[in-house]
């Protein structure tokens, strides 16, 4: 069986919601039978490379609110980070255009090392002062893989390496109608939401395993904490 996992590195609840989908397939019994792949999914786009705002100011410029509300917010994710055993790191973090490392996970991908370089990404975005949006910062988190660092250096290097991959994925999570990460697929069979409750994830495996051959995409749970294709990211009340 195959998970599609449709995010982006500059998105909390994708790096909340790996960590649970991780908790729910390790419960499933067939989970040495399932495979996963990682798509891609940019949350800004339009915004230039190179051109990087510190996550606090990017919240409250778009969401009209304070530095201390864009803080607060913050703080609310960590504590849903936290809650999974994920570090979270709510000052300090930069955002940017990610599409540079969507293509590198694509390298990842074809040299069977695309998780560990989204999990090493992932905690360099979040977790530590490591800014993902620094060509070698990127490198070293490639080498950190288990990637080559001349082949990494050389794919961000050419802008058009892997490019193709990227706009493929999100022409496909389009067609798919997924318009917020992150968006999960099960065998092209059922789709998931957000960063749902690990419960949620055992509940689709067991049933998508369960009710072969594909049918059409079925939403299972309900909409949960995503972040959206203009870049908004939910933050849960209370």
């Amino acid at each position: 069986m195959r998970v599609e996992i449709w995010s982006d590195i500059a998105c909390p609840w994708c790096y909340i919601g790996k960590a649970r989908f991780e908790k729910g397939l390790a419960e499933f019994a067939h989970r040495d039978e399932v495979e996963v792949v990682h798509r891609s999914f940019e949350l800004d786009p339009s915004r230039a490379k190179g051109d990087t705002a510190l996550v606090i100011d990017m919240l409250a410029e778009k969401y009209g609110r304070s530095r201390e509300e864009a803080a607060a917010m913050e703080a609310n994710v960590a504590a849903n980070a936290q809650s999974e055993g994920l570090g979270y790191r709510t000052e300090g973090r930069d955002h940017g255009n990610t599409f540079d490392i969507h293509r590198l996970l694509h390298l990842a991908k074809a040299r069977g090392r695309q998780d560990q370089l989204l999990t090493l990404a992932y905690r360099a975005n979040f977790a530590e002062e490591r800014s993902v949006f620094d060509g070698e910062v990127l490198v070293a988190l490639a080498e950190e893989a288990g990637l080559d660092a001349d082949e990494a250096r050389a794919v961000l290097a050419d802008p058009e390496a892997y490019a193709d991959d990227v706009r493929t994925d999100e022409r496909e999570a389009a067609e798919l109608g997924a318009n917020a990460v992150p968006f999960f697929v099960f065998d092209r069979r059922y789709g998931i939401s957000g960063g749902q409750p690990s419960e949620v994830f055992v509940q689709a495996l067991e049933q998508a395993w369960k009710d072969r051959p594909a049918t059409a995409l079925t939403t299972v749970g309900n909409d949960a904490a995503a972040c959206g294709s203009d870049g908004a990211c939910e933050v849960p009340q209370g």
